[in-house]
């Protein structure tokens, strides 16, 4: 009997590399599984779906996407329902890490629980073995024991960076994809957040709407940003990009080519 083996796909750089990584030392993983908060941006569904392709070619199982919602008595579905419903931002923002362990961490170990596959090992006293994709450049990262789970960290053992990360993404023939986070992630840097502005204007404005519903409950902390909201950064944005004048559209003369003769 073998400890079922199981891959954490969290939709970035990593988790893509860990799986293309096991592909390439002929290790096939028993479940793929992955924590949807439902505020994932949609490249990373759309990813998701790419990679799921991948796997159907190589003969592995797709991807089981587990979350909060599959609880039927949940009240919340989602990470960000339950922020406008509590009136208050992702943990994070208050300098908590709970809304990973309720929405990512949660919802996989109700999984495993009832997981049919694993349950003959589980009882002769095994463990679940679960590569987590933190890469060489992460290991500040750790995760907190679980009595049922060995957590490892394949890309440390392969001293996979970043860049070792993308090449074996692109070796496998898949595109790299976007940072996984949520699309209201008080983490996201000030540039992350003007760029979500100028691609995905509805989901910058559902982020707004949800710094406005926490002012509320809670003045202490400004928004997203903690000392600052994200509404507070586009209006910055705004004014600053008023200090500059239209460019005059005028030829200056420059080619491209060969000079005319």
């Amino acid at each position: 009997m073998k400890a079922p083996f199981v891959v954490s796909y969290g939709g970035g750089v990593n988790s893509v590399a860990m799986l293309v990584g096991f592909k390439e030392r002929g290790e096939t993983p028993d479940l793929i599984i992955n924590s949807d908060t439902g505020g994932e941006k949609p490249e990373t569904y759309s990813h998701m779906q790419i990679v799921n392709a991948w796997l159907r070619s190589i003969g592995w199982p797709e991807i089981t996407v587990v979350s909060v919602a599959d609880n039927p008595n949940a009240v919340a579905k989602t990470l960000e329902a339950q922020c406008l419903r509590k009136e208050t931002l992702p943990s994070i923002a208050y300098g908590f890490k709970t809304c990973s362990q309720r929405w990512k961490a949660d919802p996989q170990r109700k999984f495993f629980n009832n997981w049919e596959f694993a349950q003959p090992a589980l009882k002769a006293g095994l463990k679940i073995r679960q590569a987590i994709g933190y890469d060489a450049g992460e290991s500040h990262r750790s995760l907190m024991a679980d009595p049922k789970t060995e957590f490892f960290f394949p890309l440390r053992e392969w001293n996979w960076g970043r860049k070792e990360c993308i090449a074996a993404i692109t070796r496998a023939g898949l595109p790299v994809p976007v940072k996984s986070a949520c699309f209201f992630c008080p983490s996201s840097k000030k540039g992350e957040i003007l760029k979500l502005r100028r691609e995905h204007p509805d989901l910058f404005d559902r982020a707004v709407a949800m710094e406005r519903n926490a002012q509320s409950k809670n003045t202490a902390v400004k928004g997203l940003g903690r000392n600052w909201s994200w509404e507070s950064l586009a209006a910055a944005d705004d004014a600053q990009m008023k200090m500059f004048t239209d460019v005059i559209d005028t030829p200056c003369g420059c080619f491209d080519g060969e000079e005319d003769v």
